[in-house]
Order: structure tokens, then C-alpha cells, then sequence
């Protein structure tokens, strides 16, 4: 059997479909991939274990002329690679593969979709809902299989939309990575930033409008003051670097907010933290959340729908205003001065990430697959 993975961008397979293409490899399947190449960018990040690579040159952004080049070439690619299963994720690439598929799909090629999130969501803008809903209910007649990776999502999809529809429990945390980490490891890294004695904080995401980390360093001008061994770590890249730099100089924080840039190793820094905090806007199913629960970490966040579906306020972390750094600061000194608070939002947080752990989507995934 020959399956043929598309995304955007070679990075979103690298990150987060790896272990399904370990699982179908083992299953004896030949798997393509297809996506812009941008791993020179992800410090270190490289797809493995597949057959055959297309770089094609998708844009983010719908409206670049580069897509139709894209669209041209990713249909000769599935006309001649005659794949038994086409999965696509993205927007773009999910549009484009779709319809690009049409075709081999009346042939009886499988294609199945991953919505990692739809743009159109209770709270979202009317915009939102008057643009992506209508793009997404007209492509689901031209998908075999939706998967949906909320409850909320996957209600919505049930409902509306011409396809079946399957719910995973997100794209499944790496649970021997993050399970297994040695001391040295974590001496070097402590010692690399001096962290020794700190209260660590640590944001990981590109570095973007969206994420916002710009709220999380506005907030640490109150927590260093009320904290003075605090520290926070902002894992990633992104075009937002040079603004948050110029935004931790203004306001003489170099001792206290550290950019790491784009971080491989990142289940050492997971572990050395004290607490995790995002501030996004917008998630689909955040697998930093998931990471940090994993390891028993407790969680201060935005409230956004991805950050609902994994947390519960007060229970096993906090959910905040994305825009709001003194809300921020208040549960984040709140859980510096209380260890235990601590230890049980962090146990509660490790019963809830089973479910979205590896073993268990993969589990899910194999149901989408129809694999025995």
C-alpha cells in the first residue's frame, strides 16, 4: 500500500505525524511525503523513515501565486504515484491535495483530512464563520475521511458535513521522549543558563502576533519584582524575534526572559521547568500542553478552545485573558508560593494527558486507517 502525506510545510510532518509514519512502516506501507521544504529554517528537524520526498512550493497564505504552481505539480505527483491513501493537513495543503485528488478519489483512493483546528469555533469572529465554514463544508464532499482533533470540532463536523468524521485525541505526545531523561541532561542545560536556584517559566511556539508572547514578558515585570530568582524561557523562532527582543531591553528584563530560539531538545527544558504558560490567541490542540501535562507541570494559560479542551480551571492549571499580563503574573506567583498547589495541579494535569499521548492515538489512527 502507498500512502502519500501533504502539508504546507515539511516541518508540520516532521513535527507531528512521525510516529503515525513509524506505525504504517511497520505495517509494511510505502509512504511519500509532500510539502515545501523548510527544514533549513527548524534547526535540526528532518523527516526519517519515509520512502520519497516532493518539495512542493506551497505558501501559507491562500491568495499566492506560488499555490497554483503548487497545485499543478502535487496533482502530476498523485496522478503518477497512484496512492491507495492520501492524508492531508493544513489549510492550504488540505485545500489544494483535495482538490487536486479529486479524481483518483472517485478511483478509490482514500483521502482523509486532519482539521488541526477549524478557524470557525464558538467565540470565533463572524468573519470566520462567513469565509471558513462554507470552504470547509463544500470540501468535505470532496474528502472520504474528516479527522478532528476536539470534541468540539468533531460535534460540529458530525453535524454538518458530508463525510465521515473521526475524533483523535490530537496528534499523540511522544511518550518515550518525554518520559526518559537523564540527570546529565539536565545538569548541562541548567548550567548552560545558569537556572540553578530559579523559578523557570517556560513558553514554547513560534514566535509570532498570535502566540503572544509580548503579554507573557509585560507579565514578568511583575512576577520578577515579586519573584526575583523567576526566569522565563520562550522556545522557538519566528518573525516576532527582533519586536520581543527590543521589547525585553526596553524594559531591562535580559536578566529575567531568555529566547532560546528553535529547540530540538525541548523535553529537557519541559522537565527543568517549574510551571508552562502560553498566552496564544488561537489553538487547535496544543501539544506543548499536552508535553507539560505529561510531565506533571502545571499550566497557566489563555483561554482559547484549545487551551479549554485540555485544561480545566483550578483543577489542573489556570486559564487567563490572552491579553491580560497582570492575570498572568497573579497565578504565577500565586504558584511559586504554593508547592503543593503546585505538585497537584501537575498530578491532575498527568491523569488528563493519557488519553492524548502516542499509544493511544495511535490506537485512534489506526481505527481512521482501517488498519486490523
Amino acid at each position: 500500500m502507498k500512502i502519500l502525506y501533504v502539508a504546507t510545510v515539511q516541518s508540520h510532518i516532521a513535527q507531528f505525524h512521525l510516529r503515525a509514519i513509524d506505525m504504517l512502516k511497520e505495517k509494511g506501507y510505502e509512504i511519500h511525503v509532500a510539502a515545501r521544504d523548510n527544514l533549513a529554517e527548524k534547526n535540526g528537524l528532518r523527516l526519517r523513515n519515509v520512502d520519497r520526498v516532493f518539495n512542493i512550493p506551497f505558501e501559507r497564505s491562500p491568495f499566492q501565486m506560488n499555490n497554483i504552481r503548487a497545485y499543478r505539480q502535487l496533482k502530476q505527483v498523485i496522478t503518477q504515484g497512484k496512492y491507495d491513501v492520501i492524508h492531508c493537513n493544513t489549510p492550504v495543503g488540505g485545500i489544494l491535495t483535495r482538490l487536486a485528488a479529486n479524481r483518483s478519489r472517485k478511483n478509490g483512493t482514500v483521502v482523509i483530512y486532519t482539521a488541526h483546528g477549524f478557524h470557525f469555533y464558538k467565540g470565533a469572529p463572524l468573519k470566520n464563520w462567513l469565509v471558513f465554514y462554507p470552504i470547509e463544508k463544500f470540501m468535505s464532499g470532496f474528502t472520504s475521511r474528516l479527522v478532528t482533533i476536539t470534541e468540539e470540532d468533531f460535534q460540529l463536523a458530525r453535524r454538518k458535513f458530508k463525510c465521515p468524521v473521526y475524533r483523535i485525541h490530537g496528534v499523540g505526545a511522544n511518550s518515550e521522549k518525554y518520559g526518559r531523561i537523564r540527570a546529565d541532561e539536565l545538569d548541562a542545560v541548567t548550567k548552560r543558563f545558569n537556572l540553578e536556584g530559579k523559578f523557570v517559566l517556560l513558553c514554547t511556539g513560534e514566535l509570532n502576533q498570535n502566540k503572544n508572547q509580548k503579554t507573557l514578558i509585560e507579565a514578568m515585570k511583575i512576577v520578577s519584582r515579586k519573584i526575583p530568582d523567576s526566569i522565563l524561557l520562550l522556545a522557538g523562532n519566528g518573525p516576532a524575534k527582533d519586536a520581543l527582543e527590543e521589547q525585553i531591553r526596553n524594559n531591562n528584563l535580559q536578566a529575567y526572559v531568555k529566547l532560546l530560539g528553535y529547540v530540538t531538545d525541548l523535553e529537557k527544558y519541559v522537565h527543568l521547568a517549574d510551571v508552562i504558560i502560553s498566552a496564544s490567541y488561537r489553538e487547535g490542540l496544543p501539544l506543548n500542553i499536552v508535553e507539560a501535562m505529561y510531565c506533571k507541570k502545571p499550566v497557566v494559560a489563555s483561554v482559547n478552545r484549545g487551551h479549554r479542551e485540555l485544561i480545566e480551571d483550578g483543577t489542573d492549571g489556570y486559564l487567563v485573558p490572552a491579553a491580560d499580563p497582570a492575570a498572568f503574573a497573579d497565578k504565577i506567583v500565586a504558584l511559586a508560593k504554593d508547592s503543593a498547589l503546585r505538585s497537584r495541579f501537575g498530578q491532575q494535569g498527568y491523569i488528563k494527558a493519557q488519553r492524548y499521548m502516542d499509544t493511544n492515538v495511535l490506537q485512534e489512527l489506526k481505527e481512521v486507517y482501517e488498519i486490523k
